[in-house]
């Protein structure tokens, strides 16, 4: 269901917004509409991959080894 929504908004940007509109053949609506639904894609999908997660803080205590090592942690991260 769509409902209308009023914005204030300074003159230059709603100048642009009605430029860029006409040049993309796509309404100021859909635009805003699909500007917020990108948005609320990316905040829900910030989560870490598992195994990414797994290595958070692994090397917390110690200087930053170099890739092998990072790798070997890694899989075995993976392998458990």
């Amino acid at each position: 269901m769509s409902k209308k929504l009023t914005l204030n908004i300074d003159d230059d940007l709603i100048t642009f917004a009605h430029d860029y509109s006409k040049q993309n053949g796509v309404s100021v609506s859909k635009l805003v509409e699909q500007y917020l639904i990108q948005l609320k894609t990316v905040n829900t999908d910030q989560k870490l991959n598992p195994k990414i997660l797994g290595l958070y803080g692994i090397f917390e205590d110690s200087p930053l080894p170099d890739k092998k090592i990072l790798r070997e942690q890694f899989y075995e991260k993976d392998s458990h």
